[in-house]
């Protein structure tokens, strides 16, 4: 039986190996054009690549909406110059104060643009379940390859943030008159998921539940929740989807197909052989991955997917 600290750091390596992987990227940092998405939604869509130098650590969405009584961001970024970066979309549109910012969950890529925002004084509301991350040592450890790896966007002056909401269920909140609805759908991606949804404008801002165009990032994920996630997403009256990763969907439950299909491919697939005692390696060989290889990023974070896919279903059958 793997112990749960052997499989904790087994999952630990097979990431730091993923993420260790370079992509060619131009040397020019990646433009930021708030697109809008509704009547008061706006969105930043990151590159589809891993973090890097070049790139600022932007390869993920943030979004924000406009009220008359402030602006409500969500998720942060993945850097404090990326963070600046946002700021300055949102102020070539209004000039209202940034009062909260939503983190859909804990990934670098969301949340090391927080403490730019807290430095101007914006409400920070989160799931509690992330603190279990922020206080352990892969976090720590995280943050510590990202300040080599993402030097000068993330260094020593990089720090984790926590919220000044931690919330346990479902909470609304109203600024300007505009209400948003703040769901929990972890343990999926994360185990502190939030989905946040707009009815007066049907605008789901699905953090990383949802990647469009794009292969997954499944890391320690619970994929069997996930999956049930999607299905529940799919009862908000959605007409666009602002997804974690990747461009806006205005066709839910296709759009959602993609990364519902994909986990359900490897649990199936990587189930089958742990089940079977079959070794990681050979499962991975002869596995028929040609309906996903086409998809950006299948060659970076597939293996790692499927083998930390591998690692959770030989710990669910014992």
């Amino acid at each position: 039986m793997v112990s749960k600290n052997a499989f904790v750091w087994r999952y630990l390596a097979a990431w730091l190996l993923g993420f260790s992987v370079s992509m060619a990227s131009a040397d020019e940092v990646p433009t930021m054009v708030a697109q809008q998405v509704s009547a008061s939604a706006w969105y930043v869509e990151g590159v589809s690549a891993l973090g890097s130098p070049a790139n600022q650590n932007f390869i993920s969405n943030a979004a924000f909406v406009v009220t008359p009584g402030g602006v409500v961001v969500i998720d942060a970024l993945g850097s404090p110059a990326l963070a600046v970066r946002l700021i300055a979309e949102i102020r070539k549109i209004t000039t209202q104060p940034i009062t909260h910012v939503i983190a859909t969950h804990y990934h670098a890529d969301h949340i090391y643009g927080l403490q730019t925002f807290k430095a101007q004084g914006a409400h920070i509301i989160a799931h509690r379940a992330a603190l279990v991350y922020l206080n352990s040592e892969t976090a720590r450890l995280r943050l510590e390859a990202s300040r080599q790896q993402l030097a000068p966007w993330v260094d020593e002056n990089t720090h984790l943030v926590e919220a000044d909401e931690w919330i346990d269920g479902d909470k609304e909140i109203v600024v300007g008159g505009v209400h948003f609805q703040i769901k929990p759908v972890g343990p999926s991606h994360t185990p502190e998921d939030l989905a946040v949804y707009m009815p007066a404008e049907k605008v789901l801002f699905a953090g990383d539940l949802v990647f469009r165009s794009r292969i997954p990032f499944v890391g320690q994920a619970d994929s069997r929740h996930w999956i049930a996630a999607i299905d529940n997403l799919l009862a908000f009256d959605t007409k666009v989807i602002v997804p974690g990763h990747g461009p806006l969907s205005t066709e839910a439950r296709k759009d959602m197909q993609l990364t519902r299909d994909y986990l359900v491919y490897l649990r199936a697939t990587m189930g089958q052989a742990a089940k079977n005692l079959e070794p990681f390696e050979d499962a991975y060989k002869v596995t028929d991955w040609s309906q996903f290889e086409h998809l950006p990023l299948f060659r970076v974070a597939n293996r790692m997917n499927a083998y930390n896919t591998y690692l959770l279903l030989e710990h669910e059958t014992k």
